[in-house]
């Protein structure tokens, strides 16, 4: 099915639209098109338009908050497994292609308060920033039905991004004025972007990146969340919200427990991936919070590579009665895992829709529902 913006967001805000949602967020990692197409999976199998996933009409408005540094990515080196190149960023990455759809970074731009002023001209604000005629077309869009999402930063994962994981966990107590000033830049640039798109056509969804957790949990608390993040979160925010955004949408893979409330504080009311092997069960999420935010994701995509009956066990833990009504999207944690028979993605396919009183599939299509 393909929802409209009303109907998704009436679902995600925890009104129930008389059906649930059923999606993938990212769809297969790369070397499970080979493994499928070895097993005799369709093309259209191949492509997941034969699963009939939901998904929504959606365009990503024509406002850019990010880095601006005019850097040509190259490759310096390609192989089957690897790819070798320099990022936009300057930055020297490595892409293991078999296992992961992020290249690693290598290297980095900013060690010290001196190399983020080199740098800073990267999120100021210009006028270039915004595409007006791209804009009104996609008024038009939103017109039909489309869902409008415009991204800013992470607040943990851009100066990630310049510094490294270890040398951000540092830099909140030996560079503290550097990360304020960081945040404080990325935020009067973000709102700038935000107040002359909204002028255009109305935002619905606020999308954020962090990836800033594993299995042991996040690798910053709460301190540094409510210290440095939470004023760039909630300047952003306000600003979106007054030009009609309904949902607030962070992206972070691992253990989010430890930092889930503070990040609520920080206007955030919609969570995904929720992986399980990382410790994180949407049922007890919906337990402990209620309808304090939405849920996207959550269904353990390890137990694909199991047997039918773990499959049809974790479907039924999953999509229980706390759950359905509204307020989950009910997905994969992530991407379909390399190992996944076919068959058994057929099965999950299958279950899920009859757990959760889907028709079968009578409609071909799918779209990313990770936003």
């Amino acid at each position: 099915m393909i929802w409209n913006r009303e109907q998704y967001l009436a679902h995600c805000t925890f009104e129930f639209t008389g059906r649930e949602m059923f999606c993938e967020l990212f769809g297969p990692l790369h070397a499970l098109e080979a493994e499928w197409r070895a097993q005799g999976a369709s093309e259209k199998e191949i492509g997941m338009t034969a699963f009939g996933w939901d998904y929504a009409l959606l365009t990503h408005l024509a406002g850019h908050t990010g880095a601006v540094t005019g850097i040509t990515p190259r490759v310096l080196e390609e192989t089957p497994d690897i790819t070798v190149s320099v990022d936009a960023m300057g930055r020297k990455t490595k892409l293991f292609k078999q296992s992961a759809t992020i290249p690693l970074p290598l290297s980095h731009p900013v060690q010290t308060m001196d190399d983020w002023l080199k740098i800073k001209h990267w999120y100021v604000f210009s006028e270039e920033r915004v595409n007006r005629e791209r804009l009104r077309e996609q008024k038009k869009l939103w017109d039909k039905g489309y869902l409008t999402l415009i991204g800013v930063p992470g607040g943990f994962d851009e100066p990630r991004q310049l510094l490294g994981e270890a040398e951000l966990c540092i830099a909140y107590y030996e560079e503290p004025e550097m990360i304020e000033d960081m945040l404080a830049t990325m935020a009067d640039t973000a709102v700038k972007v935000i107040e002359r798109v909204g002028e255009i056509v109305p935002i619905d969804i606020l999308t954020i990146h962090e990836d800033m957790a594993g299995k042991s949990g996040p690798l910053a608390g709460p301190k540094q969340v409510t210290e440095f993040l939470k004023p760039y979160y909630r300047k952003v925010w306000d600003c979106a919200k007054s030009f009609g955004a309904k949902l607030f949408s962070q992206d972070s893979d691992g253990n989010m427990e430890g930092v889930l409330d503070a990040f609520i504080d920080c206007g955030v009311n919609c969570f995904y991936p929720c992986e399980p092997a990382a410790g994180m069960d949407i049922v007890k999420l919906r337990e402990k919070y209620g309808t304090k935010f939405c849920i996207k994701g959550g269904i353990d995509k390890h137990v694909l590579r199991q047997d039918f009956a773990a499959i049809r066990a974790e479907l039924e833990y999953k999509t229980s009665g706390i759950l359905r009504g509204g307020g989950t999207v009910f997905a994969l944690d992530h991407r379909i895992p390399n190992g996944v028979p076919i068959e058994n993605y057929r099965y999950y396919v299958r279950t899920g829709r009859e757990l959760l009183g889907l028709p079968p599939v009578t409609e071909e299509g799918w779209a990313r529902m990770a936003f």
